[in-house]
């Protein structure tokens, strides 16, 4: 996964452009499946319009004395993501308005975005814009913004059931490492190791966007069929640290995901569990109301959490293999729970009638009468929402001890097997 990285650490990310095509293009030497698709530039998606394609081939800003201070060759953070192209001279304090830099990391470059505002600008550290000279600079930015198209990647791996694991990852950042490129090397590795199971239950789902834009555009041309095929969803961001490990819970943090992620990151060395409020990736597209999946996203040390967050020190250095595979073990223990959970349905409408089946007992010690409680707590939560062991923790009995009386459930057809179900509010 770090190799992985490496190769795609120098490509110019944004929401579209050719550092995206490129980025998918590698991934699909590791995921031959992967389908790679164009959405133009003016499609209208949800509230939302698909923007002009940007590319940039060269940048660098030339000082008074005629030597280059900035340079995009240097480091693709340098350059504020969607700038117009400029030629121009100007002095120093009319530079000012377009340089961006962070006094409280005087050696990172922030990472500076204008997708929806034209404009263009060079971001550096403090300490190079405390530095600068006055006098005359040259800014160059060769770069396009015009009509073109979005890219992204799509690969479904088929499983026993058309129900669906969603998962998604996003390609939009240009050299970030947690924030950007920890994300697309864990699924691709999650990817090829779901391919490898000799069964699967369900089928698998991987999407490759630009993040939002992206999210927004996947949903409004598949809706309906997520809604109803998705039955549990991951989006993945800042995997790669050694960090934290963390969960942020669906919308409305009752899905059968959100018991079984709770419960394997509570495991971990550095367990952090966030609500939805919490929110900051694509999990707000798809937990919006009217959208609603059911899905919870998976990170190590969350965005926003760590600082080197957006900015040039989100490196290679600070992602590391042995934080990769913690990522990716977080991922494959939460998928290996859905797969193995067994999850129960009672196909009778009521509370049934347990004595003529013999399982209600007339003598009421209290032992008998736990037994008989113990009957009706699992068939209350024989919903396809509940699985045997969220069943366990909910009665705080046993796991061994519900499953011999979902046996004597099952032979008497009062429950029944079933994928996991989602319960919409």
């Amino acid at each position: 996964m770090h190799s992985l990285a490496q190769r795609l650490w120098p490509f110019p990310r944004s929401l579209t452009g050719n550092g995206v095509r490129r980025t998918l293009q590698v991934l699909g030497e590791y995921l031959p499946s992967l389908s790679v698709h164009e959405v133009p530039s003016g499609t209208e998606v949800l509230d939302w319009v698909v923007p002009d394609e940007w590319n940039i081939s060269e940048a660098y800003l030339i000082g008074p004395d005629g030597e280059r201070v900035i340079d995009f060759a240097d480091s693709n953070v340098h350059i504020v993501s969607y700038s117009e192209p400029v030629d121009l001279e100007l002095s120093l304090d009319d530079l000012q308005a377009h340089l961006h830099s962070d006094p409280e990391l005087p050696d990172a470059i922030p990472y500076v975005t204008s997708y929806y505002n034209r404009t263009w600008g060079f971001c550096l550290t403090q300490k190079q814009r405390d530095a600068l000279a006055p006098g005359m600079y040259r800014a160059v930015i060769r770069s396009t913004l015009e009509p073109g198209s979005m890219t992204y990647g799509e690969l479904v791996i088929p499983g026993e059931s058309t129900d669906e694991v969603f998962i998604s990852t996003y390609v939009c950042h240009p050299s970030l490492a947690n924030n950007e490129l920890s994300g697309p090397v864990v699924a691709t590795a999650i990817a090829r190791w779901v391919m490898s199971l000799d069964n699967r239950k369900f089928t698998y789902r991987f999407v490759f966007i630009p993040e939002t834009i992206g999210a927004v555009t996947y949903i409004d041309s598949h809706l309906e069929h997520l809604r109803k095929h998705v039955i549990a969803g991951f989006n993945l961001t800042c995997i790669g640290d050694e960090g934290d490990y963390s969960y942020l819970a669906s919308r409305h943090g009752k899905t059968p995901l959100d018991r079984i992620a709770r419960r394997v990151v509570e495991k971990t060395p550095r367990p952090v569990i966030y609500s939805f409020v919490d929110r900051g990736s694509d999990e707000r597209q798809y937990c919006a109301p009217g959208v609603d999946l059911p899905l919870v996203s998976l990170m190590r040390t969350r965005y926003g959490k760590f600082p080197e967050y957006h900015t040039s020190l989100d490196n290679l250095e600070f992602v590391t293999p042995a934080g990769l595979q913690g990522g990716f073990e977080l991922v494959r223990d939460c998928i290996l729970d859905l797969e193995n959970s067994v999850y129960l349905f009672t196909p009778i409408k009521g509370e049934p009638q347990l004595g003529k089946r013999g399982l209600y007992h007339t003598m009421h010690a209290r032992t008998v009468a736990d037994e008989v409680l113990l009957r009706t707590h699992i068939l209350a939560y024989s919903d396809g929402a509940h699985s045997v062991t969220d069943i366990a923790e909910l009665t705080a009995r046993p796991q061994e001890e519900i499953e011999i009386l979902v046996s004597e459930l099952l032979d008497h057809g009062l429950v029944e097997q079933v994928n996991p179900r989602v319960v919409r509010n």
